[in-house]
């Protein structure tokens, strides 16, 4: 008993001893996963404060709870909406339930959800690492006997699966198209280089750019931009580069979005007046005036072969931990034609 008369916790003793709920879990369960030093700090201080520890809420725990966790930087994007679609029908099949986060790309954040599950007894956690996460991170889970699988970021190093598009050459196919129609002055906008899908888009446009002789680092490159919001805050960046950009490769199609609303708004058409980009062919790109071009990534299939990937590891089938690419398809429309005539000066704004 604590000294407010309250039953003891596991998460009492673990905040105490300055480790996790999980592991406080193992070391009682005189878990091999846990090192003995820690296994016998663990225990000493249970039996100091009198923590009964009871193996029958234990056997409780690991029983299945068919749910399964799945964390991602940014919900209201409309690609992992059709990500969780993927997910959702194939773990439904087997009476699966999913819980979702939006870690924001916070490490913290994601850090304290896993933590979370995991003492809510999740059978796995389907995880879009946010910036910033090491393999340590992923390793620590999947060394508590809990199925990690990685989706649309891959993590160096985790001992854990991962499926997501060939970002690289996704990004690379998109900016050649614009390049075959003409462009020389191509920029680069958005995208947290921090993270394998930023890094590999960004280095798919660089290639694209340098085996046609064009020099990247003369173009415009602007980073970390995700959002529709990011997109029309650089749209006065944009018309206003010297020399001025007349195509843009946007990170998603949110960004696209987002610089094609607002260059409109400074007297420049997108399409005529600017080529413009996007990534993922998120639902209703197609319907937008002008049709955005973009690159389809895959998201259903991802969610697909994502949950597969975790259903094969709760039935304990050893899984290696290779990258999963899927193919991109680019959907080209009517945002991105050659370069125009219209081509609006600043001074005519």
């Amino acid at each position: 008993m604590s000294g407010t008369g309250k039953p003891l916790r596991l998460g009492d003793l673990a905040e105490k001893l300055g480790v996790s709920t999980a592991t406080v879990s193992l070391a009682l369960r005189d878990s091999p996963l846990i090192a003995k030093d820690t296994k016998a700090r663990v225990k000493a201080y249970a039996e100091e404060v009198g923590y009964i520890y009871n193996r029958s809420a234990a056997s409780l725990r690991t029983s299945q709870s068919n749910m399964i966790g799945v964390a991602v930087h940014d919900i209201l994007n409309p690609y992992f909406a059709e990500v969780f679609r993927g997910l959702e029908e194939t773990l439904a099949q087997h009476n699966k339930t999913i819980l979702i986060c939006n870690h924001r790309d916070i490490v913290e954040r994601q850090n304290h959800f896993t933590d979370t599950l995991l003492q809510h007894r999740v059978d796995g956690l389907i995880l879009c690492a946010s910036v910033g996460t090491s393999d340590k991170d992923i390793n620590s889970i999947v060394r508590q006997g809990v199925p990690v699988t990685l989706v649309c970021r891959d993590v160096a190093g985790a001992d854990a699966p991962c499926v997501r598009g060939d970002d690289f050459l996704g990004s690379y196919r998109i900016t050649k198209h614009l390049i075959e129609q003409g462009h020389t002055q191509i920029a680069m906008v958005g995208g947290r280089r921090g993270s394998s899908a930023g890094r590999d888009r960004n280095q798919g446009w660089r290639s694209a750019l340098e085996e046609s002789g064009i020099n990247a680092d003369a173009q415009l490159d602007i980073p970390e931009l995700m959002t529709q919001d990011d997109g029309r805050s650089v749209a006065q960046q944009i018309v206003e580069a010297e020399p001025r950009p007349t195509a843009v490769v946007c990170f998603n199609d949110l960004v696209a979005l987002g610089v094609m609303s607002a260059v409109r708004r400074l007297g420049v058409e997108p399409g005529p007046d600017l080529a413009i980009v996007g990534y993922d062919d998120t639902e209703g790109t197609e319907n937008r005036t002008p049709a955005l071009t973009t690159v389809d990534n895959g998201a259903g299939t991802i969610g697909i072969k994502a949950a597969e990937l975790m259903l094969s590891q709760m039935n304990g089938e050893k899984i290696s931990n290779d990258l999963m690419l899927i193919e991109p398809k680019l959907r080209i429309r009517e945002s991105a034609p050659p370069p125009g005539e219209r081509l609006v000066s600043v001074g005519g704004l």
